[in-house]
């Protein structure tokens, strides 16, 4: 099943193999230390590639940086008095924290960290979901988050992923994360999603917004010679999302929008505030649609 699948709860095993889930549980131990798979909270996924997740320690001090800069450029999307939901995540710990600042504010949020970064913020309302805590990263998930956001209806929801692709859109190597990441989507009028550009053009196993339904990709640039960001960014564009792109610079983050209402385009238009191509990005353009052509 887990190789048919990717991964199986161990609700469902214990359903097919009709034995208890404390069986299975054993079971599944046993198979781990074959090398046969991995635990999961509540279920088993293949081993390696797809599945592997980095914990939140190494997840806190990778891409640091892009993802203040981010950050700083996601909050300004955010106006007084809106009702937004906010996905787990490093990144969209650090918008919560911008967030403390905007009066009438209601965010709606699985995650612990970003319900400690706007706890003391005296005009921001925080309405936590239920479920059950996966320590890895301080999240609720499971049919209790779920249930809790049925019926919710909010302006954006805010998420971040292990991946982004044109192809497949954001996704993660969670199961349970995955899940509960959709449930938040569908309470959203807009999708916003916070990603670095070390996520560009990497696929995990678990889709949670395919590209159709994300309204708008806050990132940062992608380093000179990173062909496959600038690839994704392009693509991306294509499809019709909205890309904003912040630069960490000591002056602080400088921003580059791209309005794209509802045209595709043949180019990743990534301007500046003047309108003209990064110079990065300009270099890369050709090599880009070189690509798209082959």
């Amino acid at each position: 099943m887990v190789r048919a699948n990717g991964a199986v709860s161990l609700r469902e095993l214990a359903r097919v193999v009709q034995t208890s889930e404390v069986t299975v549980r054993r079971d599944v131990r046993a198979l781990e230390a074959e090398g046969l798979l991995d635990r999961r909270h509540g279920g088993a996924v293949l081993p390696g590639g797809f599945t592997r997740e980095s914990g939140f320690p190494q997840k806190s001090l990778s891409a640091t940086a892009e993802k203040t800069a981010i950050a700083d450029l996601a909050a300004g999307l955010v106006e007084e008095g809106e009702a937004i939901v906010v996905g787990a995540g490093t990144t969209t710990q650090e918008l919560a924290r911008r967030l403390a600042r905007v009066p009438g504010l209601t965010v709606v949020t699985n995650s612990l960290l970003v319900a400690q970064a706007l706890a003391h913020a005296n005009r921001v309302e925080v309405v936590m979901t239920g479920g059950t805590l996966r320590g890895s990263n301080y999240a609720l998930v499971g049919s209790g988050a779920e249930q809790s956001l049925q019926g919710l209806r909010v302006s954006r929801a805010f998420l971040s992923g292990s991946g982004l692709t044109a192809e497949r859109g954001l996704s993660t190597s969670n199961m349970l994360s995955a899940s509960v990441d959709r449930a938040l989507v569908q309470a959203a009028a807009e999708v916003v999603v916070l990603a670095d550009h070390t996520k560009l053009g990497t696929d995990t196993m678990f889709q949670t917004v395919p590209t159709d339904v994300i309204t708008r990709l806050v990132t940062d640039e992608p380093p000179p010679h990173d062909d496959r960001a600038a690839t994704e960014l392009q693509a991306l564009a294509d499809q019709g999302v909205q890309i904003a792109v912040a630069g960490a610079t000591p002056a602080g983050p400088a921003r580059h929008d791209v309005p794209l209402p509802g045209q595709r385009r043949t180019r990743a238009q990534l301007r500046s505030a003047n309108g003209s191509l990064t110079p990065e990005l300009q270099d890369r353009a050709p090599r880009v649609a070189d690509l798209r052509r082959r």
